[in-house]
């Protein structure tokens, strides 16, 4: 399958299998932007099972509005997640393009610039939605049944994996824009996405270990 059929098919329909075997590939697309969206995307479906599992137990009764509300929110993550595995394929082509062009045209740098800031876009987004599931996966190993917490911290380490990964997929092309505003201004929100959500989804983790070993 070449590049510019996977751009038009869809990725997210290929088997695990045969996606794995396109990010092995020799090929631009799929690349670090779209495993991580993928990676998150995981995460954030194993805390709407771990939802599921609460809903309509009576030791967890007082908190069902929570979960529904919660459940929303996750189904939203997830699908945004999966469009952004797709928008990361799709936002390599114009790149592509603008690379291609002889170098001695004049117009060859600023499309390398333009095409550039709009790869930047998508891993941010990325970013974005993983620290959503971070968010809800918080409340998720508060509130969610005991026994599905395991299943919560897994997605934890999922999420903050793709917000790690996501990054350095955005960081890969701001370098390329010194000194260009928007390039400076998504660097600046990364990284406090970055500091304020890989603790958060971290704690996730570690209480999730205390109370399976018993600690809580």
């Amino acid at each position: 399958m070449t590049e510019e059929m996977l751009v038009e098919s869809s990725l997210t329909d290929l088997s695990c299998s045969a996606f794995a075997a396109e990010l092995a590939a020799k090929k631009s697309v799929p690349g670090g932007g779209g495993a991580a969206a993928l990676a998150g995307a995981l995460g954030i479906a194993l805390c709407s099972m771990a939802g599921q599992f609460t809903l309509g137990k009576k030791a967890y009764a007082d908190v069902e509005d929570d979960v529904l509300r919660m459940l929303a929110e996750a189904e939203d993550i997830r699908g945004n997640l999966l469009e952004l595995v797709e928008e990361d394929a799709t936002s390599f082509a114009p790149l592509a393009r603008a690379y291609k062009i002889p170098k001695d045209e004049p117009a060859r740098k600023d499309a390398i610039a333009e095409a550039t800031r709009g790869a930047c876009r998508v891993p941010f987004r990325i970013m974005e939605e993983a620290a959503r599931a971070i968010r809800v996966l918080e409340e998720m190993e508060r509130k969610g049944s005991a026994f599905m917490v395991s299943d919560v911290g897994c997605g934890a380490s999922l999420c903050a994996s793709a917000l790690e990964a996501a990054r350095l997929t955005v960081l890969v092309n701001t370098v390329e824009l010194k000194g260009d505003p928007l390039a400076d201004e998504l660097d600046r929100k990364a990284d406090h996405m970055l500091e304020d959500c890989l603790p958060r989804a971290q704690a996730i983790v570690r209480s999730v270990s205390d109370r399976l070993r018993g600690k809580e």
